[in-house]
């Protein structure tokens, strides 16, 4: 999975991962720009995931939609 997603792709994702992940803001989702590592943490503090089910996530919601 390449940990950064492109600043243009991530803005259309951002619809994706907010139904994903509901609890986190746009804004949040926006400041993570993409990067698997920033989206982790959000998650892992909003949703009380331990670092590796937050990761775990992270790399199935991008294996998902790599497509996208």
């Amino acid at each position: 999975m390449n940990n950064d997603i492109a600043e243009g792709k991530w803005k259309q994702m951002i619809g994706k991962a907010k139904t994903a992940w509901g609890e986190l803001t746009d804004d949040e989702l926006t400041k993570a720009e993409g990067r698997a590592d920033k989206l982790a943490g959000l998650i892992q503090e909003r949703y009380g995931r331990t670092r590796d089910e937050a990761e775990l996530e992270v790399r199935r919601f991008f294996d998902h939609n790599r497509d996208f």
